[in-house]
């Protein structure tokens, strides 16, 4: 149930986002600062105890998932960033591979159909310029580093507590990020980005982000990855109700193909 109202809540991110203008790494740390500063008093006296490895991995692999998603939605669609960016089940069996496990034929058949659906999406946006195949690659890049996250974070809920660990680690993706912004001469988000910078940091951080790492305590990243995937709906409906953002024909069999092809793989999965 928890999970479920945490994926409702990282739906609002790419909407919420597409109304913000400041640079992208500018948003992307202080949506982390002020979540990481929101869940401290809850999190600040198990700091002293904490592995502190994990949250410094934890922060560095959200920071790149981040600037490199935020940016995407700079440069492309919702839809076609969102659907993209959760591609990340696939890229967990990928990297489960590399760490020994042997992922059977059904992974590879889902890896196949995401792709053809990741391809899809991208000639969809041919049309709509240089800019808009950038940011389907951007989306793609930060599905690999929300990927690293999801493995940190499975390791790291086995022996930390929750609070803890995902205010330290937001605090520490907030603070790399934020020295990258500062180096850029963009310290500050502007003013009218303020309202919501809060409500990113409440809702699909706070809410969303901390309900993804309590299920990874729960379920395997597999599990927790796939659930993921009701967020691509919810963020496509809120950007056609808010920004009239629709769905052309070959994003819409690109997103059913990279979907269809992460629940086929799926299918091998033990959950």
């Amino acid at each position: 149930m928890f999970l479920g109202v945490g994926v409702v809540a990282l739906s609002w991110a790419a909407p919420l986002i597409r109304l913000t203008r400041g640079p992208a790494v500018v948003v992307a740390a202080w949506r982390l600062l002020l979540a990481g500063a929101l869940l401290s008093p809850w999190g600040v006296r198990g700091w002293r105890g904490l592995p502190w490895r994990f949250p410094l991995a934890a922060g560095l692999c959200l920071a790149t998932h981040f600037a490199l998603w935020i940016q995407s939605l700079r440069l492309t669609s919702v839809a076609s960033s969102v659907a993209l960016v959760t591609t990340n089940p696939l890229f967990v069996g990928l990297f489960s591979l590399a760490l020994g496990e042997r992922p059977g034929a059904a992974l590879w058949a889902g890896i196949l159909l995401s792709v053809g659906g990741s391809f899809l999406i991208a000639w969809g946006d041919v049309g709509r310029g240089g800019s808009a195949l950038l940011g389907d690659l951007l989306a793609l890049l930060g599905a690999v580093a929300a990927s690293a996250y999801l493995l940190v974070g499975r390791r790291a809920r086995a022996r930390t507590e929750l609070l803890p660990y995902v205010s330290l680690a937001y605090f520490v993706a907030g603070g790399l990020l934020g020295v990258v912004a500062a180096g850029l001469g963009h310290p500050l988000p502007p003013a009218e980005d303020w309202p919501w910078l809060v409500l990113l940091a409440l809702v699909p951080q706070a809410l969303g982000h901390t309900a993804v790492n309590w299920a990874l305590r729960h379920l395997p990243p597999a599990a927790v990855a796939v659930a993921i995937l009701g967020e691509p709906v919810g963020a496509a409906l809120w950007a056609f109700l808010l920004f009239g953002e629709g769905i052309g024909p070959w994003q819409g069999v690109g997103m059913a193909l990279v979907l269809g092809g992460i629940a086929w793989a799926l299918r091998g999965v033990r959950l």
